[in-house]
Parts: structure tokens; sequence; C-alpha cells
């Protein structure tokens, strides 16, 4: 089920098999403290929210992402990254 969509970045709830028929649970792990960033995506990433919130800031607006979201931010966004909680993501680039 997707939650929130914009042309850039997607975030949806994926069901546990959903999650592991992606080898979600296989992917590295990144952690960041709370923080502002820069960001932009040369390549498409994907990536499952273990713990933390952040917005990111877009063109088209703002993207509140938090535990349990999974999110795709596709290749060529430009972005802004407020950690807002600490965060602990499973990612993979495409």
């Amino acid at each position: 089920m997707t939650m929130c969509t914009n042309s850039m970045v997607i975030v949806e709830k994926l069901n546990q098999e959903e999650l592991k028929s992606k080898k979600v649970f296989s992917w590295p792990i990144w952690e960041k403290e709370v923080s502002t960033f820069e960001w932009f995506y040369d390549t498409q990433e994907q990536c499952y929210f273990l713990e933390g919130e952040v917005e990111v800031s877009t063109p088209e607006g703002i993207v509140h992402i938090k535990q349990g979201d999974f999110v795709t931010f596709k290749k060529g966004l430009s972005c802004t990254w407020h950690v807002l909680k600490d965060v602990r993501k499973h990612y993979q680039f495409k």
C-alpha cells in the first residue's frame, strides 16, 4: 500500500512477506544521528526504516518518513534530509 507519493519519493507500508521477497533484511544498514544535510541521488535507492524519523524536503514539498516505512528515492532527486530522530535503515542502490 502506498502512503505518500511524490514523483521522486515513494513511501509504502510493506508486509513481512513483501520485505522478505525483496531480501530487505540482507541489505546493508545505514545509521545517522539527528542532523540536517543536502543529498543528491545519482542512482535510485530503496530502503526500509528500522528506526528513526526524517523529513525530506524536495522541490515538490516535504515527505515525512518513519519507522516501518519502505521508501524509494528516484534517481535525479536533489533534497535536504532533516533527521528528527536517529535513523537506522536497510538500503539498496539500484
